[in-house]
């Protein structure tokens, strides 16, 4: 361009000036036409979630992989903004997540199969089309030709609800399934037929919020966060919501599940990060020396505690970061009941003797401890 331009005239100071500046909108801006329809797409969306969260909720978890937001974060903004949603269920359920009636202002959302880890959505067809009249007994779905490890997904899931089990009881009927007579033998009543009944405990909500994270991502009965409030409040942490009570420039705590953690290039080193609690959401902003210093914490924690100066401009709130401190190893204990009763296993097999239920019970406790430790809870996404 250089050379073209000293070539017809302009000398090569102006030559380079010139390219330099179209050299920096390059790294920078983009076509009209990427903009004018870029701009069309964020007014029909915001159209779309304004006037009917529910069917922008319903077509946004259909849509994943894809996007800013975890389906926690979309199913959460739904309700925080009047959409009823509904769990997976087997009699209920279908593939996609679907419309049901009017609830309040809005259609329910109803969770589909598809929100469940690891399922296979051909076993999923089989049981809706096997689904004429809704499903008493879990043989009756074993029946229509669904696979003993969807059953136990669905079972992880708690998608028996409809049935009358938790995922507890869902799970030790699923995996009884196993000793059913087969072949010549098919129609006899099996062994655990004759087995007394066996009263399982109850798990914890607690339990019951972290296996919902481990199976479908998120969770309709409580946020995470909520059941280590008071830890948080001993360490003088702010729920999110009351961020606007305080005044700009207070030194605040404030700590949530990282969400979101963005670094443009255009901002100079600083890092943006988004959190949330049970309460919402809380806007963190992280100079670069800060972030040099506490990266780890910044990058590895699950849930992060921020104490910072208060930012308030109108209704704009921020935290500006001065230490960072990982709590994620809060999160490790909310699977633990304290009336949990260590004797009766979940998955063992239902013509097991005694003396194999504790090893089944001790495998499938580290399974659950495991699971916490491997951080079921999303890490963050990263954008830069």
């Amino acid at each position: 361009m250089v050379d073209g331009m000293t070539g017809r005239g302009y000398t090569e100071e102006y030559a380079r000036r010139i390219f330099k500046q179209l050299e920096g909108f390059g790294s920078y801006g983009f076509p009209e036409s990427h903009a004018a329809s870029f701009a069309l797409l964020v007014y029909v969306s915001c159209w779309l979630k304004y006037y009917y969260p529910d069917v922008f909720c319903a077509a946004l978890l259909n849509s994943q992989p894809m996007g800013f937001y975890q389906p926690a974060q979309i199913v959460g903004d739904a309700r925080n903004h009047g959409v009823v949603v509904r769990p997976v269920d087997v009699n209920l359920s279908y593939w996609d997540n679907t419309l049901e009636e009017q609830d309040g202002k809005y259609r329910a959302v109803r969770l589909g199969f598809r929100q469940i880890k690891g399922i296979r959505q051909e076993d999923m067809e089989l049981l809706v089309s096997g689904r004429v009249t809704p499903y008493k007994a879990i043989h009756h779905i074993r029946d229509a030709g669904v696979s003993q490890a969807a059953l136990e997904r669905l079972a992880d899931a708690d998608a028996f609800r409809s049935m009358g089990m938790d995922r507890r009881k869902a799970m030790w009927e699923a995996t009884a399934l196993s000793d059913r007579p087969m072949g010549i033998f098919t129609g006899h009543q099996s062994a655990s037929d004759f087995e007394e009944p066996v009263s399982l405990p109850k798990l914890s909500l607690s339990e019951h919020v972290v296996q919902d994270y481990a199976s479908i991502a998120l969770s309709l009965k409580a946020h995470p966060v909520s059941f280590v409030r008071q830890q948080l409040t001993a360490n003088f942490v702010t729920c999110n919501s009351d961020l606007s009570k305080f005044k700009d420039g207070m030194i605040i705590r404030v700590a949530g599940l990282v969400l979101v953690r963005q670094r443009p290039g255009t901002a100079g080193g600083v890092c943006f990060i988004t959190i949330e609690d049970e309460t919402g959401v809380a806007n963190l902003v992280v100079f670069k020396s800060l972030f040099e210093k506490f990266r780890s914490e910044i990058l590895t924690s699950r849930l992060l505690m921020v104490e910072g100066k208060l930012q308030i401009e109108g209704e704009v709130i921020h935290v500006v970061a001065k230490r960072c401190f990982n709590m994620s190893a809060l999160l490790r204990g909310l699977n633990v009941s304290n009336d949990e009763d260590p004797d009766v296993s979940t998955l063992s097999r239902a013509d097991e003797r005694d003396e194999y239920a504790s090893q089944a019970v001790n495998k499938k406790t580290q399974v659950r401890k495991k699971a916490v430790q491997l951080e079921i809870f999303p890490s963050g996404r990263n954008f830069r």
